[in-house]
């Protein structure tokens, strides 16, 4: 019972920091993350595959 307290606990406190953004905050946020590509922070060896298929 008490694992499942903790995930709720845990899901409560992250929709909180999501929705701690403004609207226009996440399209900056996502702007800047496609522009940094697939090699950037976000990017993940499997993303890289997929645009090189293209």
């Amino acid at each position: 019972m008490a694992g499942v307290a903790a995930t709720g606990v845990v899901i409560a406190r992250a929709e909180r920091r999501r929705q701690a953004y403004t609207p226009e905050e996440i399209r900056t946020r996502l702007r800047a993350r496609l522009e940094e590509g697939p090699d950037g922070p976000g990017g993940s060896e499997g993303d890289a595959r997929a645009s090189e298929q293209s």
